[in-house]
């Protein structure tokens, strides 16, 4: 029997402007199976995602922010 364990991952973004970027970032990251809530704070470009650490990995992550067309790095806390 396995468990699913949730982690909080924060990533700090670069690369986007204006509101409605953020709903594209939200919408890319939640598609990966294993995310279960994205979060994107315009004002400080912090992504908080919550996500089974087994099923995607914070590379995974980064990468799917690179896909909707910006830059993100794991953030130092």
């Amino acid at each position: 029997m396995t468990t699913a364990t949730t982690t909080h991952t924060i990533l700090r973004a670069e690369g986007f402007s204006c509101p409605s970027c953020v709903a594209k970032i939200e919408k890319q990251v939640g598609r990966l199976k294993g995310v279960e809530n994205v979060k994107v704070h315009f004002a400080s470009a912090r992504i908080e995602i919550d996500h089974d650490a087994e099923r995607v990995s914070v590379d995974d992550l980064v990468a799917a922010v690179v896909k909707a067309g910006y830059k993100a790095t794991p953030a130092a806390f």
